[in-house]
């Protein structure tokens, strides 16, 4: 149930047509919701403290007798926001909506004051809707989500996990708003630093054998060739030769390249399975490099593209702010642009019909999609397009870099974070086994860096402490899911008592400000998840999921479940319990975080 949705509904009764915004007052005492009279008062050249009292008393008059048209005396006229004599429909509507309790004029706002035992019977039997705090505007559109775009023969950092949450909890937004999607990863198979790593191999690990994790150790001699490169910088022209052959599938380099990057491509599978990644599909930059140049041929006989300096080929985007784009080296040889234009052909033909195709990056590449997107538009290519840039997962060092060997890997994060929770849920249950313990553990692991890594706004930096993500308190993942377990627990020992189904429209005995807090932060999921996919943030859904849950702690701290007073009153507060784990185990799903059972 939204419940501004039935406060603005009251406030269209009452005549006001023009843009309503609902927000919270400073204070409890002050009331749940307020309506601010200023543009009201502007459009009807009115006091908006006297618009604030006259609204507030045609609101709350019992028996209608008020007129609505006493402001159109003022100065305002039939065309005014307020309309008529409507006091006796204002009356009817507020007899529907037994959620208002009290109505009353504050300076120049009304505020609304919510029965807390109403709010709770129609609230609390629609969270248990399987769909609620969903939206369908989004039906029968298609978006088609492009991450991580990783390089094989590279390992899997932080970096590569921000897109990852970022990627994984976009598109359950995405989907909670009624979008069909289409998670794709391209993967870069086939630039310099699959030369630079297959060299480094062949010099310094030729008759090695590899170990175990494969992609890992490619990862390792990319790191090894390139601090060994900008010692040696002679060495380019050995990097140069391989590259070529690569292009050109040469006998003497090309089984080794095959080999080694399907290995790369099954550590990612691993990783990417354990984050919860599920691409429908996965595009190579081998596949659309020759598309890409057939492409720019094309573009230059359309005009879009001339011919620059020594032959490159370019686009002129100056018109646009956005610079030269260049789209093809003046010795022949193609460039990340040529090879995103043979992609968007390629993920057209593949998928038709797109509504809107959304890709991650680092936020460095701001002004290159800038640059790619104004391309593919003068090309031609009519769906929208949106990238999100995210900042930098800093280490003391500063920026990370797999070139430079202080890159902080996605695995070694992990198992530290890992290790701090497996020693902490040890200690909290020493009656379980080793296997139990051990699951546990990992699921908060992942629920703690996910957590860490989406509480942050996606253009911030974040500097990563393990201890932290891994705390039970304050704003982590632990104590989100210790929260939910806490709940399962009260129903657990609540299930040998009757439980009194709650049904719409008959009041429940709830009403302290701890319960009215729960249902109102429930009542509004929907609004957040909305929220959510307007400004493409999941810390928009973080910051409600802990909101919700210190609420409940709040509420647990001061109000026993299991001991109040009245069966009633046990039957009520063990259902609000049960509503808000539905809502937190939901909101946690979005981040693409799984609840545990107890902790």
């Amino acid at each position: 149930m939204d419940i501004k949705s039935e406060i603005i509904k009251i406030l269209r009764v009452a005549g006001v047509t023009g843009e309503i915004d609902l927000t919270t007052p400073p204070k409890p005492e002050m009331g749940d919701l307020a309506f601010a009279c200023f543009n009201l008062a502007k459009e009807l050249k009115m006091n908006p403290v006297e618009i604030a009292k006259q609204l507030a008393i045609v609101i709350s008059n019992p028996k209608g007798e008020k007129s609505l048209s006493a402001f159109n005396s003022s100065g305002g006229d039939s065309s005014s926001p307020l309309k008529g004599s409507l006091g006796m429909t204002v009356k009817n509507a507020r007899d529907d909506n037994r959620i208002v309790g009290r109505v009353a004029a504050f300076g120049p706002y009304v505020n609304f004051f919510l029965n807390t035992g109403a709010l709770a019977s129609e609230i609390i039997p629609a969270v248990a809707n399987k769909k609620y705090g969903t939206n369908n505007f989004g039906k029968g559109k298609k978006i088609l989500v492009e991450y991580p775009a990783n390089n094989t023969h590279k390992e899997i950092h932080v970096g590569h996990l921000r897109n990852i949450c970022l990627g994984n909890s976009l598109i359950k937004i995405f989907e909670a708003n009624g979008f069909n999607i289409i998670p794709i990863n391209y993967l870069n198979d086939f630039g310099a630093h699959v030369a630079k790593c297959l060299w480094g191999l062949l010099k310094f690990h030729k008759n090695e054998k590899p170990p175990a994790n494969k992609q890992r150790w490619l990862g390792a001699i990319y790191t090894e060739a390139s601090i060994y490169l900008a010692e040696h910088p002679e060495a380019k022209d050995e990097i140069a030769i391989i590259q070529n052959k690569i292009e050109k599938h040469d006998k003497t380099i090309w089984p080794l390249y095959k080999t080694t990057r399907q290995w790369s491509i099954a550590g990612f599978n691993i990783i990417f399975k354990e984050l919860g990644v599920r691409h429908k599909t996965v595009l190579y930059e081998h596949e659309v490099k020759e598309a890409g140049q057939k492409l720019v041929d094309e573009l230059l006989k359309k005009g879009v593209a001339q011919v620059g300096e020594g032959g490159a080929i370019i686009v002129d985007l100056n018109k646009y702010n956005l610079d030269i784009g260049l789209l093809r080296k003046s010795n022949g040889l193609g460039l990340y642009l040529t090879s995103d234009l043979g992609l968007a052909q390629l993920r057209n033909k593949t998928f038709p019909k797109i509504f809107q195709s959304v890709h991650l990056t680092g936020i460095e590449q701001n002004f290159y999609f800038k640059q790619l997107f104004k391309i593919l538009e003068l090309a031609g290519f009519n769906y929208q397009t949106k990238h999100i840039g995210y900042g930098l997962v800093s280490t003391t060092s500063g920026k990370m870099s797999s070139r430079l060997g202080n890159v902080l890997l996605y695995e070694d994060l992990r198992d530290e974070v890992y290790e701090k929770l497996l020693s902490e849920t040890a200690k909290r249950h020493t009656d379980w086994s080793k296997k139990k313990i051990a699951t546990t553990a990992h699921t908060i692991t992942q629920a703690a860096i996910k957590f860490e890594i989406l509480k942050h706004e996606a253009e911030k930096v974040i500097v990563f402490d393990p201890a932290t993500a891994a705390s039970f308190d304050g704003f982590t993942g632990p104590y989100v899911l210790y929260t939910v377990a806490r709940i399962n627990s009260i129903i657990k020992k609540s299930s040998h008592r009757t439980v009194i189904p709650m049904k719409i429209g008959i009041s429940v005995p709830l009403t302290s400000p701890e319960e009215k807090k729960l249902l109102l932060l429930l009542s509004q999921y929907g609004e957040i998840i909305q929220k959510a996919y307007n400004n493409y943030n999941p810390s928009v859904v973080i910051k409600y999921t802990f909101d919700l849950a210190q609420a409940y702690n709040e509420f647990y701290n001061k109000h026993s479940v299991l001991q109040a007073e009245s069966k009633e009153l046990i039957s009520a507060r063990v259902q609000l319990s049960g509503a808000v784990r539905t809502v937190l185990t939901k909101s946690l799903d979005i981040l693409g975080i799984e609840v545990v059972g107890e902790m």
